[in-house]
């Protein structure tokens, strides 16, 4: 009897834990099993990794008795990822290969019936935890430019099991993977001189640009909103190189591709807009093993929610809790698995069903009561969580505005952002969006006749005590933006002008 040992990693949410390949041939009855609690994915591995052995001219151990144990037995194996350390595995055990060329490396990919490799999803954070096992990665040719992400890696690629063997064997081993080099240019999103007129939407914008802030625009069709949130990614300053890893690592558990022409992208923040029939699944994640949903992808960049109110309700509400955690936990059957989603929130909405309003209840076909049942569908517990509601009304003069070459303003707005986004790491060490309730004391400070005034203020309009802590962290960017240490009535007058849907609900409930 002869027992080898291969180390692969499993896939468990962000997570890769180790999993230790164990092959043993002893005589008997001629047998092929897989335990260590494997899914129907990796029960099939058997065929795949006898055929692939054979066609890439090496023996099958016949007439032995072969069991694969996948350790540790209680974590659950999916997929084909095993595939490739179950050959190398059998190799080992029958003495096709030394046992002392796998004891340093771990082996990941999917085998064809001919032997060649597969890519497989979520290479990425296994890479990672092989890097701080301070072992070489054997991967297939087609995660070489998802493996490239990591800097500092002992990592190889090949096509087929048969160049992992001469890898192995010697002498004529596998070259490591460079690291890649991110592009330096920021990639082009759109220049927010694009959008004509609309200032305070702008100023809006750039603000929550500044401080991380939710933004909700409200207007009629045609007048700039999505441009507006496009425009938004333009706007914020690239990734640090932390932050890109572990955006990087989510997309590779998605299982998304990269792209060969633009590599790193996957290093830069994007702007997810699923369609208001997505389920809340697909919103926050879900299935089994769980997957992450729209928010996780997401991630250090800008979720954008078209048409609000077309969403399920039920949709919306799953947002509530990863809102104010950044963190979306999903639980399953024998699965739980936690997924980062500290992503900013763009809405759009129209406050008419009939898709007419021009910024008075006059100017909608609607009536009141139809206005404010298509409001209804928004709960005032989302809503609170949304720190800027931007009026985007129609303007007429628009128009004569059109053949106007405009001025780039994105590359100076910008640095801005980043200068003030630097403030607030250095004074706090999150954004202002981030403060934390026991923060606001110390780095959102009133005088008395200020906080009277923000009080009352927040009594007029029936704001809930979130909506007056959302209020603070909007008025400390304001005062930021400004470069002025201390925040005053005109900073807190400026944050409540930015409650437009709130001003049309009193309204509704005034007539």
């Amino acid at each position: 009897m002869s027992i080898a040992r291969v180390f692969t990693r499993a896939l468990y949410g962000m997570e890769a834990p180790l999993v230790t390949v164990e092959v043993c041939l002893a005589s008997g009855l001629p047998a092929f099993a897989v335990v260590g609690m494997p899914h129907a994915g990796v029960r099939e591995a058997r065929d795949r990794v006898r055929s692939a052995i054979q066609a890439s001219d090496f023996e099958f151990p016949r007439g032995r008795k072969i069991t694969v144990n996948l350790a540790p037995a209680d974590l659950p194996k999916h997929g084909a990822r095993y595939d490739l350390a179950i050959a190398i595995g059998i190799l080992v055990a029958d003495g096709q290969i030394s046992e002392r060329a796998v004891v340093s490396r771990e082996f990941y990919g999917e085998l064809t019936l001919n032997g060649e490799l597969r890519g497989v999803p979520g290479i990425l954070p296994a890479m990672l935890a092989c890097r701080e096992q301070g072992r070489e990665a054997v991967i297939p040719l087609a995660n070489q430019t998802e493996a490239s992400v990591v800097r500092e890696q002992q990592c190889v690629a090949a096509e087929s099991l048969r160049d992992v063997s001469e890898h192995l064997r010697g002498p004529h081993h596998l070259p490591h993977l460079p690291p890649l080099q991110p592009n330096e240019q920021p990639h082009f999103y759109g220049d927010l001189a694009d959008v004509i007129g609309q200032e305070q939407a702008k100023r809006a914008l750039i603000l929550a640009a500044m401080g991380g802030h939710h933004v909700l625009f409200v207007g009629p069709p045609g007048t700039g909103k999505t441009m507006l949130a496009q425009r938004l990614l333009g706007l914020l300053p690239p990734l640090s190189d932390t932050e890109g890893l572990e955006v990087a690592a989510i997309r590779s558990v998605a299982g998304h591709n990269y792209n060969a022409e633009h590599p790193s992208a996957w290093l830069e923040r994007n702007l997810r807009s699923p369609h208001h029939s997505c389920s809340a699944a697909a919103l926050v994640g879900g299935g089994s093993p769980p997957q992450p949903g729209e928010i996780s992808l997401a991630h250090k960049s800008l979720l954008f929610l078209d048409e609000l109110p077309e969403f399920s309700r039920h949709v919306l509400d799953s947002l509530r809790e990863p809102l104010e955690s950044g963190q979306v936990s999903i639980s399953r059957a024998g699965y739980q698995a936690t997924f980062p989603a500290q992503f900013q929130l763009v809405c759009a909405l129209n406050p008419s069903p009939c898709g007419h309003f021009d910024g008075t209840l006059a100017s909608a076909r609607a009536t009141p009561d139809q206005i404010t049942r298509y409001l209804g569908r928004l709960s005032g517990p989302l809503l609170d969580r949304v720190d800027m509601q931007v009026d985007v009304p129609r303007q007429p003069d628009v128009l004569k505005q059109q053949h106007q070459q405009q001025q780039p303003q994105t590359p100076a707005l910008r640095k801005q952002v980043s200068k003030v986004r630097e403030l607030q790491m250095r004074r706090q060490g999150c954004l202002n969006s981030e403060l934390k309730t026991a923060q606001l004391a110390e780095y959102c400070r009133l005088s008395d006749d200020d906080h009277s005034f923000l009080v009352a203020a927040i009594e007029r309009f029936k704001l809930s005590h979130r909506a007056y802590h959302r209020v603070l962290r909007l008025a400390r960017t304001i005062a930021d933006a400004a470069e002025v240490e201390h925040m005053n009535k005109t900073h807190l007058a400026e944050a409540l002008s930015y409650r437009a849907l709130d001003r049309l609900l009193q309204q509704l409930q005034e007539l």
